[in-house]
């Protein structure tokens, strides 16, 4: 179970929780960060942010579904955009925010950083979700 967390004490964020908690014996996957490269290898969105979350987003849905998790069951991620521009981070945000990623919400931090690890790349993503149990037969 994930009991999320927004502090009345503390200012109230637009779609994120300040704290989600998972319940011991609970599985968790911790996910690399997920980039915007296709499954040859190839940077999608070249200087343009917000097709780079997509993709990125994307990629997150697949590391999810490998390890038997999805969107909802995300409880804290980080998003990394190269730029220290906020307008670029709230941009990128919103494709988070669309995506149904920060349904719940989940805890995340974002961060405007100078460079990524592939050249051209803008936006990484690395998250901690639950993978449930699956149904009884």
């Amino acid at each position: 179970m994930i009991q999320r967390t927004t502090v009345p004490g503390l200012f109230a964020p637009p779609v994120y929780a300040h704290a989600s908690v998972v319940e011991a014996g609970t599985k968790l996957a911790f996910l690399a960060g997920a980039v915007p490269l296709d499954a040859d290898g190839k940077l999608v969105g070249e200087g343009d942010p917000v097709r780079q979350a997509e993709q990125v987003l994307a990629n997150l849905g697949e590391q999810l579904r490998a390890v038997g998790s999805d969107f909802e069951h995300v409880v804290c991620t980080d998003v990394y955009v190269v730029s220290g521009e906020t307008a670029a981070l709230t941009a990128v945000w919103d494709v988070v925010e669309a995506s149904g990623l920060s349904t719940g919400p989940h805890s995340s931090t974002l961060l405007g950083v100078a460079c990524l690890g592939y050249t051209g790349q803008l936006v990484e993503i690395t998250a901690t979700a639950v993978v449930p149990e699956p149904p009884a037969a």
